[in-house]
């Protein structure tokens, strides 16, 4: 799929995140152990923030400045409903630019989804635009090989891609950055992988 698709999927299940029935918790335990490796609080970047902003909302009550984007335009009205004073890109991260370093930078359950061929770039790029001690957290899926499948969510066609963890790990210290922490949170039976990254 290209990011153009997914954009298109997303457009048609983003109430799926944005009512008072979605966990809001997921994903936030793993966010507070990265936040525990984080000195500065100044600013900070969701990538594929989603619908329903619990991620923009932690950042936020943590003291952040934050600036989020998202593919969707669906998912980021629905999201800047939820917080109208904060800087939304409708972008694609394999062609948006950073232009100044980040405190933090959240990449949950999203560029898994950014063609297989340009997601160690993306990761290049995130850890590249970490401030000095600056935190990356970044979901992926648990494979040691580079794999790619098209499936379905609520209905719809949806892709996810990952090079695999040991591609992402040699990403990870081309860029210059340490992964602090490596972790299969989903259970045996689900290939659900995360990596909190800092620039030294």
């Amino acid at each position: 799929m290209t990011p153009s698709q997914t954009a298109a999927t997303y457009d048609r299940i983003a109430q799926h995140w944005d009512h008072a029935g979605f966990d809001h918790s997921n994903g936030m335990a793993q966010h507070e152990r990265a936040l525990a490796f984080v000195s500065a609080r100044g600013s900070a970047l969701d990538v594929g923030c989603g619908s329903s902003g619990r991620i923009v909302s932690l950042l936020l009550q943590k003291g952040f400045r934050v600036e989020a984007l998202d593919l969707s335009p669906e998912m980021l009205r629905r999201a800047k409903r939820h917080h109208p004073d904060v800087t939304f890109h409708h972008a694609d991260i394999c062609t948006w630019e950073i232009d100044e370093p980040f405190d933090f930078i959240s990449a949950w359950d999203s560029i898994w989804h950014v063609p297989l061929g340009h997601q160690t770039a993306v990761v290049d790029k995130l850890c590249r635009g970490l401030s000095s001690g600056g935190v990356l957290i970044f979901s992926s899926g648990g494979v040691y090989a580079p794999d790619e499948v098209t499936g379905t969510c609520f209905g719809q066609a949806l892709y996810h891609a990952s090079p695999g963890i040991p591609a992402l790990l040699r990403t990870i210290e081309d860029a210059g950055c340490h992964c602090r922490h490596l972790e299969f949170d989903a259970g045996p039976d689900d290939r659900h992988v995360y990596f909190i990254v800092q620039r030294p």
